[in-house]
């Protein structure tokens, strides 16, 4: 989602904050702006990219020590150059940037407009910066209280950095659902929305929790509630090279990432399983390891491709531990008051840490009494904070928006947890965990296999670039694989696609079949192999176009599809973390060749934090 990044020291702002935005052009966004405070408050805003910003402040004085900068995502009003973030109060005495969503701001408007307040933009966030500055006026109260009081009227999500004209050596940061960092510096101060703007300039950071309010200034720091209650700040030290945001040679971080899940998946389950004394050891999880061992019932969460992910999960965790799981798309599970009991386990997933949906959904879990764990990559963000227990899946920095490596890390979680847990439920017995565990350190090799033979999936890219429609089947395991492989199509090349369970086809999907069809199959050697088989001579006997991915060195398929992709064999446990590499591949080949924006799809954001 919108991207903050702000400032306060001795250096110009200008540079750092442009900068920043540039490091989270990744979340997605359509406008971009600045605001410099150097006795005057200067605004310069631009629909389009950060690049456009830059180009249009190019030869304007932009000096000044204090500054705050912003990618929107549009949420209230269309992309503009008038609805771009930041806002200004109408008598100019507040400037503010937000992320998140004010559910209020229309009666909060209508009081205003009431007092004489104009408007301008269609924005939430204009509403916001008003009712500060009359709070600020009739109150006749300082930037800060005037800042807290107006959140105590608001209802809704937000991330905030707020100057304020009259109090020029302050720049005040606020939270509520919506992630804030404040990067601690020698007489500086940043604010960002997640660490990487801010990584290159400072490893110290504080994360602010919900309510939490930070005024900042070159000399200090102080945080409290909204309530005014007094905080003292914890600062955590970040671990994140510079090196990880750069593309390091390849054309996009979408590839780059696809090219990095052998050592994300490998740092992934590194010092949690050991391949000599056969043993896994998830310390996040020690806690809570009693509960897990005796589950009724599991529940998983998550959006998206986290979604995908905990599909895969449910497969795992009903067939290695005999535990019954129900998997939720976090956005249902919080509003269609789901049965929640104390003994049961809720499995949080996500890339970010952030996602608002999932966010909800831990917190009505928790209100219900279940044991709730995170799956998460960001170290420091929400959700390992409200979780009772969880594993981080380090993956490193994901910077392209369509999601890769996050997934095979998420899976490879997962089944590590499943594992773990079928062996002390003695579900699985020493023979099949230790071979369990031998294939899991197989896995990384045999991705680096199938990468090998990139030139094949861009010379098929190249024959369904221009296709308009794609089915993706799999069954078991590996149905989860085709919903993640159709909606990587999708989102990054816009083509439509769909997922199904193969088995399903003839209950719907069939009538779409014909010979401008392609249909990718997933069609491994697993226990589903002859049912499979079958499928794909019902595709071609209506013309369709048949894409393979196959187990290495089969023959029957071979001489019935139109085209075959080989992976390595491996187990059925594992083979989500193989067939979703050639997936991500065809799309990301495909997009490219249709000229698709590969890291920032159109109307899409990396993290979703409002509802």
């Amino acid at each position: 989602m919108c991207g903050i990044v702000g400032y306060i020291g001795n250096k110009q702002a200008y540079p750092i904050l442009i900068n920043g935005l540039k490091r989270l052009e990744y979340r997605g966004y359509d406008s971009a702006g600045v605001a410099i405070l150097n006795k005057e408050i200067k605004i310069f805003k631009k629909k389009g990219k950060v690049s456009d910003l830059d180009d249009f402040v190019s030869s304007k004085d932009v000096s000044g020590t204090v500054g705050i900068g912003h990618t929107r995502w549009a949420t209230h009003g269309e992309p503009n150059d008038l609805n771009a973030h930041p806002h200004s109060s109408m008598n100019n005495h507040f400037v503010l940037i937000h992320n998140g969503i004010i559910e209020n701001y229309s009666r909060l408007k209508e009081k205003l407009e009431d007092r004489g307040y104009i408007f301008y933009s269609d924005t939430d966030t204009e509403v916001l910066a008003n009712l500060i500055e009359y709070i600020y006026l009739k109150g006749k109260v300082s930037a800060e209280i005037a800042v807290r009081l107006a959140l105590s009227k608001v209802v809704g999500a937000y991330g905030l950095a707020i100057i304020c004209k009259g109090e020029p050596d302050k720049l005040i940061a606020a939270r509520k659902g919506s992630p804030l960092v404040i990067g601690v510096g020698e007489g500086e101060y940043y604010i960002a929305s997640d660490a990487t703007p801010i990584v290159e300039h400072t490893k110290s950071v504080i994360y602010l929790n919900d309510d939490d309010v930070a005024i900042l200034s070159k000399d200090g720091l102080s945080l409290k509630t909204i309530k005014n209650d007094k905080l003292t700040p914890k600062i955590h030290k970040i671990n994140l090279d510079i090196g990880e945001l750069e593309k390091n040679g390849f054309d996009h971080f979408m590839m780059k990432e696809i090219f990095e899940q052998p050592r994300s998946i490998l740092d992934t389950f590194r010092g949690r399983v050991s391949l000599d004394k056969k043993e896994i050891h998830l310390g996040g999880l020690y806690s809570v390891m009693p509960k897990l061992i005796e589950a009724k019932r599991i529940i998983i969460i998550g959006c998206g491709t986290s979604w995908h992910a905990g599909l895969v999960g449910e497969y795992l965790f009903e067939e290695l531990a005999r535990i019954p799981v129900e998997v939720e798309y976090a956005s249902e599970f919080r509003y269609r008051n789901p049965i929640i009991n104390e003994d049961d386990i809720v499995i949080a997933i996500s890339q970010s840490g952030e996602t608002a949906d999932t966010l909800a959904a831990i917190k009505l879990a928790k209100q219900a009494g279940a044991t709730v764990l995170g799956i998460c990559n960001v170290v420091g963000s929400s959700i390992p904070r409200e979780t009772h227990a969880g594993v981080y899946t380090h993956a490193g920095p994901e910077i392209g928006v369509a999601s890769t490596k996050a997934f095979t890390a998420q899976v490879t979680v997962l089944t590590m947890m499943a594992i773990a847990l079928g062996y002390e439920r003695e579900i699985i017995d020493k023979q099949n965990f230790d071979s369990l565990i031998n294939e899991l350190y197989n896995i990384p090799s045999k991705i680096e296999k199938i990468l090998k033979n990139n030139s094949q999936y861009l010379k098929i890219s190249k024959l369904f670039k221009d296709s308009t429609n794609f089915l993706y089947l799999g069954r078991g395991y590996l149905f989860p694989v085709a919903l993640e492989g159709a909606l990587k199509l999708k989102e990054i090349s816009y083509i439509h696609a769909e997922g199904y369970p193969a088995a399903e086809m003839k209950h719907g999907p069939i009538a779409l079949i014909d010979e401008k069809m392609p249909v990718v199959v997933l069609a491994t050697k697993d226990k589903s192999y002859e049912k499979i088989v079958s499928n794909i001579q019902e595709v071609k006997a209506r013309k369709g176009i048949v894409i393979a991915i196959v187990s290495e060195g089969d023959t029957i398929i071979k001489k019935m599809a139109n085209h075959v992709l080989e992976i390595p064999e491996t187990r059925d446990e594992l083979a989500a973390l193989l067939t979703v590499i050639p997936l991500q591949l065809l799309s990301y080949h495909i997009a490219v060749l249709r000229n698709c924006n590969v890291d920032q799809p159109r109307n899409l954001a990396k993290s979703v934090t409002v509802e």
